[in-house]
């Protein structure tokens, strides 16, 4: 698929950006915010946003090269839908409810809302900046979509080679609303490249950035000390299944939704789990659930394939294999390994050692038993305070009281197993307001 060249991005291989094209596009940027996006309300916001997902819901829209983007083509389309589906006027309302309350005046500059003695007046930043961690599309889409939504001009800079998805997010604003996507660009680089940062972050009120904890150590020291910075570091996720769910009809069920978190973006975001913990006392012990968790990856990957990896990638996942061969040859009874057949598309490792294990991702997934909740914890000790999500199956009536215990634990969200890699439009990132971060507030105190 072949562009307009609307955005830096845009731009051929051979082009080499600088500090003063960086610095006539920030200065761009804050004068077609002023002239197009600073007066728009916010309904009117959202119904652009949800006319914009209905667009992206149709088929065959925008992914006649899916393969630019990394994933095959039924990844891509699973992982798109379920995003853009929950863009709807509903979603945003209960969105906007949510960080400003029902007083939310949504056409004046300095929007408020009101309580019996005090006004609330907040603005979000004119000018902000993303840095795109670029392994998946949702995060760039979503910084993208709160920014306008709060009429702030948008600079969003991609990984170097990562910016195909948020060029063609960005190419749909502007195809639909030309004005609106003149207040938006999109450009990428490696990471590090001083003379175009420092001009950038100069320019910026305020940074967002997802990516490593090292990369947002470096950016934050970049920033100049007005500049108000969000970071998004690294995070891990994981499954958690109580014993009783594991019987009859029902264990079939939870293996194909363990399946759908596997699968979701080929399990890159860090809401994906690195390691499905199995609750003892199920009819279904935790080997028997690799096992069929291994025969359902299997039937997926026939009709929504893993599609290619690089090569260090690969690499990465036949040497984490070689391990378990061994492993599982010595000692069958506390470890066994299944994988696809000539190809690295995925793989199910069984241990009996309960202890966390990062995952190499693109479908390695680990299953650990564990007696109970407790032990889950004591043997997750080392990513207390990291965990993004955890995807629970349980008995309805305790449900609350897991996520009472995964909350006290440092958890920031429980979802159902499954639903892992779609979070509601409302989620709170690392348990942060989505908008609320973005905003300053100004309190209007009237006398007793």
């Amino acid at each position: 698929m072949d562009l307009p060249n609307y955005f830096l991005a845009d731009l051929p291989p051979e082009a080499t950006l600088s500090p003063v094209m960086i610095a006539e596009a920030c200065q761009t940027l804050k004068r077609n915010r002023e002239q197009f996006l600073a007066k728009r309300s916010l309904q009117s916001m959202v119904n652009f946003f949800a006319r914009l997902a209905e667009n992206w819901l149709e088929p065959e829209f925008a992914l006649e090269n899916a393969a630019k983007a990394r994933f095959s083509r039924p990844t891509l389309e699973r992982g798109l839908d379920n995003f853009f589906k929950q863009l709807t006027r509903e979603n945003f309302r209960t969105l906007l409810l949510q960080e400003f309350g029902d007083g939310l005046d949504a056409s004046a500059e300095l929007s408020a809302t009101t309580s019996a003695k005090t006004i609330h007046l907040w603005r979000a930043p004119e000018f902000q900046v993303h840095i795109a961690a670029g392994n998946i599309p949702n995060p760039a889409f979503t910084s993208i979509m709160f920014g306008l939504l709060m009429r702030s001009a948008q600079f969003v800079k991609c990984a170097s080679g990562s910016s195909f998805l948020a060029r063609l997010f960005a190419h749909s604003i502007y195809d639909a609303d030309s004005k609106l996507g003149a207040c938006l660009e999109i450009a990428e680089w490696r990471g590090g490249n001083a003379p175009l940062e420092t001009v950038l972050f100069a320019e910026a009120d305020c940074v967002t950035a997802t990516g490593s904890d090292e990369t947002l150590e470096e950016v934050r020291k970049k920033l100049p000390l007005r500049t108000r910075f969000l970071g998004y570091g690294h995070r891990v996720s994981l499954g958690f299944i109580a014993g009783e769910v594991l019987a009859g009809a029902r264990a079939k069920k939870i293996v194909s939704a363990a399946a759908d978190d596997v699968v979701a973006w080929n399990q890159l975001g860090c809401l994906s789990p690195h390691v499905i913990y199995i609750e003892a006392g199920g009819e279904i012990f935790a080997e028997h659930f690799a096992q069929l968790l291994a025969e359902e990856l299997e039937r997926r990957e026939a009709h929504e394939p893993r599609g290619e990896i690089s090569t260090e990638e690969s690499a990465a996942i036949a040497s984490r294999r070689g391990i378990y061969e061994v492993r599982a040859a010595h000692s069958p009874e506390t470890t066994r390994h299944f994988y696809s057949k000539d190809s690295t598309a995925w793989t199910v490792i069984f241990e009996a050692d309960a202890r966390f294990q990062l995952s190499c991702l693109n479908r390695f997934i680990y299953i650990k038993p564990v007696a109970d909740l407790k032990a889950l914890f004591e043997n997750a000790d080392a990513i207390r305070g990291k965990v993004s999500t955890v995807g629970l199956a349980a008995p309805e009536e305790k449900i609350s009281e897991l996520a009472v215990q995964f909350a006290r634990w440092g958890t920031t969200r429980v979802c159902p197993l499954g639903q892992m890699q779609n979070p509601p439009l409302t989620w709170r990132h690392d348990g942060r307001p989505p908008l609320g971060d973005l905003v300053i507030w100004t309190d209007l105190e009237f006398q007793l």
